[in-house]
């Protein structure tokens, strides 16, 4: 039911007329529409410890995002469509302070504003859904990243299908990403990390559309497998494996094991090479989680992945780093708290520690590690003139002689509230 003159007025706008349909079969289409408009504060600064050209990162900004899913029509295949309109809004930045992520670059500063809208049009039958326009993705393959103060996007197509119980097949095309600041859809690009020293540089020159394919099969309550083949033409292919088992040991007890394979090889002119194992076995008890993770990469050339700002499939993937170069090992020791045991409803904290080492950095060299630690502390507000809206302060410190960005000094304060339209 459409709750307020502006959610019928969104609905009308970005949806009504977007469908040449008897009014008849509009029905479902317009009461089974949700719309929200969320607002996301983000400030961002990071300290960058060795860098003589940027010692620091500093940027704030104001988000709006506008998400509109329709229903869809009667009848066989139910026809709709998806909105999502992107706004963001410089607060703070300046001179020698750009580079957040937050805020695209015009000349040699970062733009007042910048936004963009995308549509998909959907169809669905039974429980088989297919959309082609802008997505955001979240599997195995491909993840689109939101740490930032607006949503990466793709455009392509992307079909669902759950029509066996406990099984859910996923598959898709893309052939243009929205970066997580930018207004403009570009071509893909590979973003992987690269080839072990001494080894020939991939060659991602010619980086072509995106696929995939895969699902998920939940073989009994509490163990589920999972795989996907993905291919970003002409620079990799991809095969993913994942087995998620939770075991339940009693009143407010489990231990949950999340275990990962890829193996990436070269597609086309490059030279990918990397097989990447990962594990992950966490304890909860009541409002406790403690989590050890474990992440090794094989071959010659580090983890493959898709360019734009995604977010890698890997255990140690994090809030700076993702351990994922050539040979390296890592591990990860993880606590969360959840204060709503103790009767603190909405307040969550969480800090983990990672460190990863044995890469190679060349004749004369030492060994390469890194290390990183993050905390982050978020709040939920439960009743009163606030209610829903949600804080959250991400702290994270990284160590390294890798790269430059293995030696930041960060703090991220999110605040975000959505106004349900319908």
């Amino acid at each position: 039911m459409l709750k307020t003159p502006i959610a019928r007025g969104v609905a009308l706008a970005t949806l009504g007329a977007t469908l040449a349909v008897p009014t008849i079969a509009q029905a479902a289409f317009i009461e089974d529409t949700k719309a929200g408009l969320e607002l996301r504060n983000f400030y961002f600064n990071r300290d960058i410890r060795e860098d003589p050209g940027q010692s620091k990162i500093e940027e704030w900004a104001q988000g709006f995002i506008l998400r509109v899913e329709s229903g869809y029509t009667e009848g066989t295949v139910g026809f709709g469509v998806d909105a999502l309109g992107l706004l963001g809004v410089k607060l703070d930045s300046g001179g020698g302070r750009t580079g957040s992520g937050l805020l695209p670059m015009e000349s040699d500063k970062a733009a007042d504003e910048y936004s963009s809208l995308g549509l998909a049009a959907k169809a669905k039958m039974s429980e088989t859904v297919l959309k082609v326009g802008t997505l955001q993705l979240k599997n195995m393959a491909i993840s689109s990243s939101d740490s930032r103060l607006l949503p990466q996007t793709f455009q392509g197509a992307q079909i669902v299908s759950k029509e066996i119980e406990g099984l859910t097949l996923d598959g898709g095309y893309l052939n243009r990403a929205n970066h997580r600041n930018s207004s403009n859809n570009e071509e893909l690009a590979y973003g992987g990390k690269g080839a072990a020293f001494g080894e020939t540089a991939i060659d991602s020159s010619d980086v072509d559309d995106f696929i995939f394919a895969g699902g998920s099969y939940k073989l009994t309550n509490d163990l589920t497998a999972s795989y996907y083949y993905s291919n970003l033409e002409e620079v990799y292919k991809q095969h993913s494996t994942n087995l998620v088992h939770v075991l339940p040991l009693g009143d407010k007890q489990s231990l949950k094991t999340d275990l990962r394979y890829a193996r990436s090889s070269e597609d086309g002119s490059s030279n990918v090479d990397n097989r990447a194992l990962g594990a992950m076995v966490t304890y909860a008890l009541s409002g406790h989680s403690f989590g050890l993770g474990y992440q090794k990469m094989s071959g010659d050339t580090g983890f493959a992945y898709v360019a734009e700002a995604t977010d890698p499939f890997l255990v140690n993937y994090v809030q700076i780093n993702d351990f994922a170069y050539a040979d390296m090992k890592s591990w990860q020791a993880r606590y969360d708290f959840n204060f709503a045991s103790v009767g603190i409803p909405g307040l969550t904290f969480m800090t983990r520690y990672i460190t990863g080492d044995n890469v190679d950095r060349g004749t004369g060299l030492s060994e390469g590690k890194i290390w990183e630690r993050d905390m982050d502390i978020g709040y939920t507000f439960q009743e009163g003139a606030l209610k829903n809206l949600n804080v959250k302060w991400r702290n994270a410190t990284s160590r390294g002689n890798i790269a430059r960005t293995n030696n930041l000094d960060e703090n991220r304060l999110i605040v975000s509230y959505t106004i349900p339209l319908m």
